[in-house]
């Protein structure tokens, strides 16, 4: 049986959106929506999401897991790596002294990268686990909600 490979991976990307979306993440698809989500006072959260199977199997179940906590950013965005490509480019611009990366999660305040949940600290871990390292950023860089 032959399956029209645009169809199946249309059906994968719109479920990746609303996977984060549903969790509470706003989707940035514009590089103007980029500027005006980072530039926001406090912290913020960038997901950057993707296809992969670490963003489908462990990524997005630790960010829609880990923002349940007494410390949490104040914004919630993502990015679609691969997808919403010029959105992703302007938000990686943010991210300086961190290469390419996706999934990955970057934390900003006040428009300044904090730190980084880069592939390689996600691929291989076990969900559990990036809610952990997600959490102790949120302990260092967040306040109490």
């Amino acid at each position: 049986m032959y399956m029209d490979f645009n169809i199946y991976m249309n059906d994968v990307v719109t479920q990746a959106r609303d996977e984060i979306t549903n969790a509470g993440y706003s989707e940035l698809t514009t590089p103007d929506q980029v500027e005006e989500a980072l530039a926001k006072e406090g912290t913020t959260l960038v997901m950057i999401n993707s296809v992969c199977g670490c963003a489908g199997g462990i990524a997005r179940p630790a960010a829609s897991h880990a923002i349940h906590y007494d410390k949490r950013p104040d914004h919630l965005v993502t990015v679609f790596a691969g997808q919403d490509r010029e959105a992703t480019e302007r938000a990686r611009q943010f991210f300086e002294g961190y290469p390419p990366s996706s999934p990955s999660f970057a934390l900003m305040k006040d428009g300044k990268i904090q730190t980084m949940v880069e592939r390689h600290d996600i691929e291989g871990f076990e969900p559990m686990e990036v809610i952990g390292k997600l959490q102790r950023s949120f302990e260092e860089y967040c306040e109490e909600v």
